[in-house]
């Protein structure tokens, strides 16, 4: 008799959204990332093929996002998991250290395709756990500002990390995104390593409370010049933008096109802007890309669109 197994996909994300670090993160349609999975009779994870990563990505599964996030399943699990074990086949579709949430989606990904496999008996919020621990494997730190909307989709908060409180937020009607993938990399432990051991003025802590907060209340009010006005980040995206070629020129650029509001996506060097029509965010991207090209000497990726409500699921 043929083991239990799945297909799961898990789109990129953009976390942080200007204020929000570590507590804010959006889901997109694509790109993303695919996890097969299929029950074991052998106890433990086996990460059998990684393919789309040019052999970057560790193969042993306790080193691998995906591997310790199906490992947390099965530990979470337990006694309730209808097999112990299961083998994992990643099929990377996000650029590494992008800044599109690439350990996450591989993590969210394998975490959903493990609890289907062996039983369905964890709910989103622990499915979010696991695939935290996967991030920390990837980038030594638990955030789950890309993980959390990579499984739930949508905008998601991360209230409280202990315990781990998620709040869906709204998306309005009519709000669409440019994202712009530079051909460079940002390292997610480097970028965080900037941050390491800063102190920061407590009014620029003041001004980027209020923009998370106004944030929060443009989602939920449909607002989407507000929306705009809040993206602006005064504590982490002035030290990141340094590891961004041409940072200045492009969000100049995306604005002088007609987006609301422009920041860093993640660690970078992928950069986002909000806008108020499919067309728009299309002429943001163009932008966009021309700014890099032209600033920095650098050919991108772009991804259009509306936010997506779904997050990982089963595909055929």
């Amino acid at each position: 008799m043929s083991l239990p197994r799945v297909r799961v996909f898990a789109p990129a994300t953009v976390s942080n959204v200007g204020p929000g670090f570590d507590i804010l993160g959006f889901a997109l349609h694509r790109p993303g990332d695919t996890v097969e999975a299929e029950a074991s009779d052998a106890p433990g994870v086996v990460l059998v093929e990684i393919s789309g990563d040019d052999g970057r990505l560790p193969r042993e599964a306790a080193r691998n996002s995906a591997g310790v996030a199906a490992a947390g399943v099965l530990a979470r699990s337990g006694t309730r998991a209808a097999f112990p074990g299961v083998r994992l086949w990643l099929r990377k579709g996000l650029p590494l250290a992008s800044g599109l949430g690439s350990s996450g989606a591989s993590a969210a990904a394998a975490a959903v395709a493990a609890n289907l496999v062996l039983g369905r008996s964890l709910d989103p919020v622990d499915l979010v756990a696991c695939a935290m621990e996967g991030e920390h494997a990837a980038s030594g730190s638990s955030h789950a500002d890309n993980v959390a909307p990579a499984i739930l989709g949508g905008f998601v908060l991360i209230r409280s990390y202990h315990p781990l409180d998620l709040v869906r937020l709204p998306v309005p009607d009519g709000l669409f995104v440019a994202v712009v993938h530079p051909h460079c990399a940002v390292s997610t432990k480097s970028a965080r390593a900037l941050l390491r051991d800063r102190t920061f003025p407590l009014p620029d802590i003041v001004a980027n409370t209020g923009n998370l907060g106004a944030l929060v209340a443009a989602l939920h009010q449909q607002d989407l010049a507000l929306l705009g006005r809040s993206v602006a980040d005064a504590l982490v995206e002035p030290i990141r933008a340094a590891l961004i070629p041409g940072f200045d020129r492009v969000r100049r650029a995306a604005l002088d096109a007609g987006a609301l509001g422009c920041s860093i996506s993640g660690s970078g060097p992928t950069m986002f802007a909000f806008a108020g029509s499919d067309d728009a965010a299309a002429r943001v991207a163009v932008a966009m890309r021309t700014a890099f090209r032209e600033s920095a000497g650098l050919n991108s990726d772009a991804w259009t669109g509306p936010i997506s409500p779904d997050g990982a699921r089963e595909v055929r």
